[in-house]
């Protein structure tokens, strides 16, 4: 064991010249760390893509900071985690580096500091936009009640004003966003190419619809408050995006009802769109609510605190933006129909403007890394530790 402590003492002072801020440092000591223990080698692709390095450039650490999943199971099985000298922490440093990675590679780069101040954006861009919405409703109506409009929301708002506003923010959402990502593709894509990329690429969008690492790797679940192993943390997450697709589903099949087909809203209970719409309002209001008490659950180590407000914001505006989309469905055909509908609509904005700037941006950054983990592994390893 002392051999073992003082080979690992001389790893981890081998990336100290290398230039790094000092969180990258922390965790570029750590991995040397974490290189000559090899304890959690058979745990989730961290380890695997850590062992493909010998030392860990700037892209190296955000590559491995975003492919980590925060599971927490390689802090709960460390032997050299706090309180020990060592003080390993590969979760919660990795989550820091996270935090850089969406920050420095934000499209415009200015902006990036709504990162750093996200509860703060979700809480303004909420505000903003309910105010907004509910404001053009007593300019049009007179009134926040008024008599039924059998659940005409264009009788309140044209459907080309709503398609032109919330398309253009949505647009603007995925502009920056894809230019952020292609900016971090660029840095962490590997070097060479696979003849063909399919497997890879495939491999990578089952890792990520399946979200395998949330599986701790080894499929048993997350190490959420303790070293007991759990799937609820995956789970949730399940209902949140699938959720959140079905609700994507359901705008995207009423835009044909709309214009292929000349079907305007509103649409039946039993339409597709309203089916669709129900079920993923319900994943929206069951998967952010399990976040939500998971958040208050997890091992305070686990995670950054930094984050919270970024994490707790995005996981609220998910779960108003189903609430008010269910009340507005329940509602739709009362007096209170205009009111309810500018509710949604207000927060629905909130989410579509915080969007680039919030929570969504790890889900972008971990599909680029998941692909180049799985570009990388079906290379041939390139390690050499020289010969004398």
């Amino acid at each position: 064991m002392q051999q073992l402590e003082a080979a690992i003492r001389d790893a981890a002072t081998l990336g100290q010249g290398l230039a790094l801020n000092n969180e990258e440092r922390e965790v570029d000591r750590m991995l040397q760390i974490c290189n000559a223990c090899r304890y959690c080698e058979g745990y989730c692709a961290v380890f695997p893509a850590m062992a493909r390095r010998l030392e860990f450039r700037k892209a190296d650490i955000h590559y491995l900071a975003n492919l980590c999943h925060n599971c927490g199971s390689c802090f709960q099985a460390c032997q050299y985690a706090p309180p020990h000298e060592f003080a390993v922490n590969i979760p919660q440093s990795l989550a820091k580096v996270r935090l850089q990675t969406y920050t420095e590679y934000a499209w415009p780069l200015a902006l990036g500091r709504f990162y750093q101040r996200a509860g703060t954006t979700v809480a303004l861009a909420l505000a903003g936009g309910l105010i907004l919405f509910l404001i053009a409703v007593l300019a049009i109506t007179g009134s926040l009640i008024h008599a039924p409009l059998a659940g005409n929301f264009y009788a309140i708002f044209p459907h080309n004003l709503l398609a032109g506003l919330f398309g253009a923010v949505f647009g603007w959402a995925m502009l920056s966003l894809g230019i952020g990502v292609r900016r971090f593709w660029r840095d962490v894509r590997p070097a060479e190419q696979l003849p063909s990329n399919t497997p890879a690429v495939t491999e990578a969008v089952q890792d990520a619809l399946s979200l395998k690492y949330l599986g701790g790797g080894h499929g048993e679940g997350c190490n959420d408050a303790d070293d007991r192993f759990t799937l609820t943390r995956r789970r949730f997450h399940h209902f949140t995006f699938y959720g959140f697709m079905l609700c994507f589903a359901a705008t995207s099949v009423a835009t044909l009802y709309h214009y292929v087909l000349h079907e305007e809203a509103p649409y039946a209970l039993t339409s597709l769109p309203v089916i669709l719409g129900t079920l993923g309002g319900f994943g929206l209001l069951i998967g952010p609510a399990g976040l939500f008490w998971l958040k208050r659950q997890r091992h305070p180590q686990h995670v950054d605190a930094a984050q919270k407000g970024m994490d707790m914001g995005f996981i609220a505006l998910l779960f108003l933006t189903s609430a008010s989309g269910l009340a507005l469905l329940a509602g739709r055909d009362g007096i209170w129909m205009a009111s309810l509908l500018a509710v949604h609509l207000g927060i629905v904005m909130a989410l579509f403007a915080t969007l680039p700037y919030g929570k969504f941006a790890h889900g972008i950054f971990r599909c680029a890394a998941l692909l180049k983990n799985a570009i990388e592994k079906r290379l041939p390893s390139r390690l050499s530790l020289g010969s004398d």
